[in-house]
């Protein structure tokens, strides 16, 4: 039986001519059902297949079967045959607040190019303290060789907070990946300048796309394919539209899921449904002309991180559902999603712990890390 239930005003705004008005949306309600691992109203049980991690960050799969790994401290992992091996040769990480070894990427092509892409927080470049670099590399003999550094913020701050990252692939090849805004909220986020609080597009080699949205602007940080952002951790591809989906951490309240497009500003901190964390407010808008409204936001903030869009049919009645992992409330949110609109939220395994990624294997199965558990994989019961 469901029997618990938390009812809360869930505002969205939508991008499209039928944008619903203010009044429409103070009255749209949205029922977040929690359902537990076990739980027999919840179709898909939760086995756990990689046990005893700290804070697995980011995943992929490689086509041998093999599960490639991050743990946010700095170490890489490539499991398989139910076997854990370290990878070595790793760059040094500047660990610090939420730092570390970030994402990892497979090259759309892998199988022919060997290419691995990895986000992590680096030291180098000018500046105490460190900023998100990319790097991509070659898998060998359980060491990465052939490494290529492609990009690293500017300048190194040492802040703890807002490093990003999450990387993804078009259907046209180019790369993306995100950098949040360090904690210099005033200064990064709106200056085309200055790295932090975007989206970056790059070539699968590191080299600028001749069509990228800042190519001609004077000083521009040319890799820019978006700003306006705090802190991005999660990034998926629609399966169906090839658009790029992003969610971001608002401050109290406000976490924002927006559809990226190329040369807009998502209003970091102009716009915001957000306060700050002693409760007084820093913006008194929540839209403005020029800048990209969410397409829906989360009041109170769930500390968004991992995001998928379901296309598989080893889940047929969650295709084209969000699946959003939660820091803050520890389990995993399924958003169905109708017209470009979230019409329901639904909370899967509640209390399982701080979600810190949600991905779906090339094979169609979901894999879900958990910070200080593991990562599981979510099976028809």
């Amino acid at each position: 039986m469901r029997k618990f239930y938390y009812v809360f005003v869930a505002l969205f705004i939508a991008q499209s001519a039928a944008a619903q008005t203010e009044a429409e949306l103070s009255q749209i309600q949205s029922e977040i059902v929690p359902i537990g691992i076990a739980d027999k109203d919840l179709e898909y049980t939760a086995e756990l297949i990689i046990p005893d991690l700290n804070i697995p960050w980011g995943m992929d799969f490689l086509p041998d079967g093999g599960i490639i790994f991050t743990e946010k401290s700095g170490e890489l992992y490539l499991f398989k045959d139910g076997k854990k091996t370290e990878i070595k040769n790793v760059p040094e990480v500047y660990a610090r607040g939420q730092g570390g070894l970030l994402d990892i990427k497979l090259h759309p092509d892998y199988k022919n190019n060997g290419w691995l892409y990895i986000t992590y927080s680096s030291s180098e470049g000018e500046g105490k303290g460190g900023n998100t670099a990319l790097i991509r590399a070659k898998l060998k003999e359980n060491k990465l060789v052939t490494i290529e550094k492609l990009y690293k913020g500017a300048i190194n701050s040492t802040k703890g907070q807002h490093f990003g990252s999450r990387i993804v692939f078009d259907k046209h090849g180019y790369l993306y990946f995100s950098i949040g805004e360090r904690g210099n909220r005033d200064e990064n986020p709106q200056d085309l300048t200055r790295d932090g609080g975007k989206i970056y597009r790059l070539n699968d080699d590191g080299t600028i796309p001749a069509d990228n949205p800042f190519i001609d602007v004077k000083n521009a940080k040319t890799a820019i394919y978006s700003y306006g952002h705090r802190n991005p951790q999660g990034l998926t591809i629609d399966p169906i539209t090839g658009e790029i989906w992003e969610h971001e951490h608002g401050p109290m309240g406000g976490d924002e899921i927006n559809i990226v497009k190329k040369g807009k500003n998502y209003g970091w901190p102009i716009i915001s449904y957000g306060i700050n964390y002693n409760k007084t407010s820093f913006t008194e808008l929540t839209k403005k002309e020029g800048m990209e409204e969410p397409l829906f936001y989360w009041v109170p903030s769930i500390a968004p991180n991992g995001f998928v869009i379901v296309s598989s049919d080893k889940y047929p009645d969650w295709t084209g559902n969000l699946l959003v992992g939660s820091l803050k409330f520890q389990y995993l949110e399924r958003l169905i999603i109708k017209d470009n609109k979230v019409v329901k939220r639904e909370k899967l395994y509640d209390n399982i712990g701080r979600v810190r990624n949600v991905v779906q294997a090339p094979d169609g199965y979901i894999y879900m890390a958990v910070e200080g558990k593991g990562i599981y994989k979510l099976l028809k019961k």
